[in-house]
């Protein structure tokens, strides 16, 4: 059974997956209250912070530069013990600069991670299967993030488990599991061999453009929501730690779910439904006065990232085989564009007005949802968006 497993592609998948939530839901449930009561920070700084963060994320496209030296799939372990390291070392240094450097470590790794399992996903699932895998794969996230959380919150609420020592017991289980991986895992062979220079190819400007969007809307909600309920209305660890919980649960059931309505109805309509409930979403968030359909805004908006998987399998469909590596990273870099300005520049418009950065989300999602319009129903290389046909219509 063990050898089986080892020689899986899949579940090599899904050990990348746990990994990787596995101390990156310790370390984000519990920054908000550690940034706050611990270091003490103001929204200037944590905008900051989530800037850092998002500074490997913009520099994914060295994936591909480092894969010339270093395969994948090795690649991948050496970033799970990277983040796992990041994660155990957070609560040692709990002042700015510390942290700074601290999530600079968790975040290489985590974004290096997030890169290759994008790109491996993508070349070692079929595209019939991809949109019910990837939504198996978001749901044991969401399990993993669920066993996490429950633990933080038994660890801190019964036995008064400090900060410190949570980031250490949860990255060190990270860093094991890459290390572990990494000498008991087969080496598998690339079917197709990845092109490993960097292009922007004018064929996927559609799919670079919504990746844009999604990393524009992504940060307004990683950095402000929560900031939103901590700031406002005094939301304390143990029940952000049960909200986090209720969230992965409602995913486990629901994202295979959202990974067979892909696949029934295709990328078009369900990226609009993602768009559209964002839209609601982001603009009930600018006035939001009650706690409770805060807490009911949270989850709705947690559930829509897993509608994301349709972005994947629309460029899954559209690119050239031996463009996916390359083209991961790249996206990767576009998606983290606008998450390094937009926390610093939306953590000033923060101390200004809560509402602005919300309605400058809703506005990010109206822009996304009409360009969903240009997805064609029949993607493949050759009808990447709408537009193809009429080009090439008006040139014959």
């Amino acid at each position: 059974m063990l050898q089986k497993i080892l020689h899986s592609k899949k579940a090599l998948l899904y050990i990348m997956a746990i990994s990787m939530t596995f101390s990156f839901s310790a370390w984000m449930s519990l920054l908000n209250n550690f940034v706050i009561e611990v270091a003490l920070f103001d929204g200037s700084q944590i905008g900051i912070l989530q800037a850092i963060r998002e500074i490997p994320g913009f520099l994914a496209f060295t994936v591909v530069l480092v894969t010339i030296i270093i395969a994948q799939q090795r690649l991948a372990y050496i970033s799970i013990m990277l983040l796992g390291l990041g994660t155990a070392i957070t609560g040692i240094f709990p002042n700015v600069f510390g942290l700074y450097i601290t999530t600079l470590i968790m975040s290489t790794g985590f974004h290096y991670l997030e890169t290759l399992n994008q790109s491996l996903s993508l070349q070692w699932l079929t595209k019939k299967e991809a949109p019910i895998v990837l939504g198996k794969l978001a749901a044991t996230r969401s399990f993993t993030a669920v066993l996490s959380l429950g633990l933080i919150y038994v660890m801190m609420k019964f036995f008064s488990v400090e900060y410190k020592e949570v980031y250490l017991f949860f990255g060190g289980i990270t860093f094991f599991i890459g290390l572990a991986s990494l000498v008991m895992f087969k080496h598998f062979d690339d079917d197709i061999v990845q092109d490993k220079k960097l292009r922007l190819k004018k064929e996927y400007w559609l799919f670079y453009v919504l990746t844009f969007f999604a990393g524009a809307r992504r940060q307004i909600f990683v950095v402000f929501a929560g900031f939103l309920l901590v700031e406002k209305f005094g939301v304390d660890i143990h029940n952000m730690v049960m909200l986090l919980i209720a969230n992965h649960i409602l995913n486990i059931y629901l994202a295979p779910k959202i990974g067979k309505f892909i696949t029934r109805f295709g990328e078009n309509i369900s990226l609009k439904i993602e768009y559209i409930g964002l839209l609601l979403v982001f603009t009930t968030y600018a006035f939001v006065e009650n706690l409770y359909l805060a807490y009911f805004l949270f989850l709705i908006d947690h559930l829509l990232f897993s509608m994301a998987i349709a972005l994947k399998t629309y460029f899954q469909k559209i690119a050239d085989p031996k463009d996916i590596a390359s083209a991961s990273a790249v996206s990767f870099t576009i998606n983290h564009v606008a998450a390094v300005i937009l926390p610093v520049l939306l953590g000033f418009v923060w101390l200004y007005s809560h509402s602005l950065v919300f309605l400058i989300g809703s506005l990010i999602a109206v822009s996304s949802l009409l360009l969903s319009f240009l997805i064609p129903k029949n993607q493949k290389p050759g009808n990447e968006t709408r537009l193809v046909k009429h080009t090439k219509l008006n040139n014959s």
